[in-house]
């Protein structure tokens, strides 16, 4: 299993600290940091990874087709 190293994430502070910590934690998601340590933190059998790897797979590509249009909401 490979280990994808992330890169720094940087924020300065420049006005009010309430929106540097927004900025933070959208970019802490965007990441994915905090799925990725969820993930390392109990064991998970490979049949619910392929699982939840294909429900979000399907999720992306559903959303893909409602923003272009192809399926209505």
């Amino acid at each position: 299993m490979s280990k994808r190293r992330k890169a720094n994430i940087e924020i300065t502070v420049v006005g009010h600290v309430d929106r540097a910590l927004k900025q933070l934690k959208k970019k802490i998601e965007r990441e994915g940091v905090v799925r990725d340590m969820k993930r390392t933190v109990y064991f998970e059998p490979a049949t619910q990874k392929r699982r939840k790897r294909l429900v979000r797979a399907i999720k992306l590509n559903l959303m893909r087709m409602i923003n272009q249009g192809l399926i209505k909401k």
